[in-house]
């Protein structure tokens, strides 16, 4: 693994902004607007190099699918904040029937420097953005600027041969809607969502669009409604499972939710399952399941216990962009958050050239698809972070 500069493209701003990347720069509190695709550097990786990965990233996906059914199986959805008792029941229908429930990608977050073992620092398995200059833009600039090259990138054609696998788990006669928050005032939210709806339609399916915030409720038949009062029967929603079962229409997603098998009037995907893995406290989990894996580090759930030695993140089990994440450094004082968190050991991004790194891989119907990385001058990698290419070479 090695950061190159580069000299970026004289036109790269409406280049990618052509595919798709409708949100290539930052504004920054003092209002300046600086590159969020910053091809002004490049990652630079060997294909056994990417390839171990990849093992890395599929073995972890393995071991969090055990941790959900350990959670499942031994009823500790409390410590996933979970005390609902019908989101916990919804949960663990859908996991139990999880090969009737469509269920498309994630991504891994890891710290990874090219020399040690991997890290999972987490996994983002419900609503994860990033998807579009991952796929897209990222390969088109290596084709530009290394033509013949590879990259860690079959996301596209593996996005594909999902939807066509699992059309078949989608209610027939009716679209399947692909929804966002109009809330999202960038537009990644949006642009992820209208990349996922183009390759379902690429797959075939027939499919229609609608934003969270336009979704009704007709109380005559109690289903969900579009704005043209038509039954929405299937929906993939950039929209956390948190918020779907805790808004005001909350009742209405628990009574009416297709958890498999057409019981219901509504399938949603991501399914209800994913929460089991969207959660911080699924590290300290795999943790005490794997104690000592050489891709995790130490978490807890009740404090830091052994972690100041070393120093500790106390992360939020829910969240998103390094939101409410705190750094403890090696021999500072343990303190428990007032809000339950997750106390993973410490372990900083790697510093190249004074930008620290984070490589997020992707998984797509439990087989890894990508890679897309991104930087940030602290080490919490935040709405400030820069994405930047890669290639293998």
């Amino acid at each position: 693994m090695e950061r190159r500069t580069i000299e970026p493209r004289p036109d790269w701003q409406p280049t990618v902004e052509e595919q798709g990347l409708i949100y290539p720069l930052t504004r920054y509190p003092d209002d300046s607007l600086r590159p969020y695709w910053d091809e002004s550097a490049y990652y630079v990786f060997t294909l056994p190099e990417v390839e171990a990965l990849e093992e890395v990233v599929e073995e972890l996906h393995r071991m969090c699918l055990a941790a959900a059914e350990h959670i499942v199986a031994e009823d500790r959805f409390a410590d996933l904040g979970i005390t609902d008792p019908r989101v916990a029941r919804a949960v663990a229908e859908a996991w139990r029937r999880r090969a009737e429930l469509p269920s498309v990608y994630g991504r891994f977050d890891l710290r990874y420097d090219g020399t040690g073992p991997a890290k999972l620092l987490e996994y983002n398995a419900d609503t994860p953005t990033s998807l579009v200059e991952a796929a897209s833009p990222q390969w088109f600039w290596m084709e530009d600027r290394f033509p013949g090259a590879d990259q860690w990138n079959s996301l596209h054609e593996r996005l594909l041969a999902a939807w066509r696998k699992q059309a078949a788990l989608l209610p027939p006669g009716s679209p399947l809607y692909f929804a966002y928050s109009s809330a999202d005032e960038l537009g990644e939210d949006m642009m992820t969502v209208a990349y996922l709806k183009e390759t379902a339609e690429q797959a075939g399916l027939a499919t229609d669009w609608i934003a969270m915030e336009e979704i009704g409720w007709d109380r005559l038949s109690g289903r969900f409604v579009d704005n043209r009062l038509r039954f929405i029967r299937s929906i993939f929603k950039l929209y956390p499972w948190e918020w779907l079962t805790t808004d005001r229409f909350a009742d209405h997603v628990l009574d009416t939710l297709d958890n498999g098998g057409g019981t219901g009037s509504t399938l949603w995907i991501e399914p209800a399952w994913k929460m089991l893995l969207s959660n911080k406290a699924l590290l300290a989990i795999l943790w005490e399941l794997y104690p000592g894996h050489p891709n995790l580090l130490p978490a807890y759930l009740d404090g830091p216990r052994d972690l100041p030695a070393t120093g500790w993140v106390a992360k939020p089990l829910l969240g998103r962009e390094g939101a409410g994440v705190t750094i403890h450094e090696p021999g500072t004082a343990p303190a428990l958050r007032d809000e339950p968190c997750c106390y993973q050991q410490l372990a900083p991004l790697p510093d190249f050239d004074g930008n620290r790194v984070v490589l997020g891989a992707w998984v797509v119907e439990n087989e890894s698809a990508g890679l897309g990385i991104r930087e940030s001058s602290g080490l919490i990698t935040d709405e400030y972070a820069r994405f930047l290419p890669h290639v293998i070479l």
